[in-house]
């Protein structure tokens, strides 16, 4: 299920995933509508709860918010677009 329903359905927080995060939940992007702004460990919550799968990749994903790396203290709220960014080798 790539839309979870939190809240109300006037404002949506847009979810992204790529590479291996993208086949362990079986869509390339999920709406969230968080009642109030959410931490880190509170969005991961939410999003395991979606997609179990997401267990595995947790360790090695950072989050990011309105395209910018997610800091310590960083909180996630409706009309945020947040991305799930798998490790990327380059060379």
């Amino acid at each position: 299920m790539c839309r979870a329903e939190i809240a109300d359905k006037e404002t949506r927080m847009r979810v992204l995933f790529f590479a291996q995060l993208k086949d362990a939940t079986g869509c390339d992007s999920a709406e969230l509508k968080p009642a109030s702004p959410l931490s880190a460990e509170q969005l991961w919550a939410e999003l395991l709860k979606q997609f179990p799968k997401l267990s595995a990749h947790r360790a090695s994903v950072r989050l990011a918010r309105n395209q910018e790396y997610a800091m310590p203290g960083t909180q996630f709220a409706d009309k945020d677009e947040v991305a799930l960014v798998p490790p990327v080798s380059g060379g």
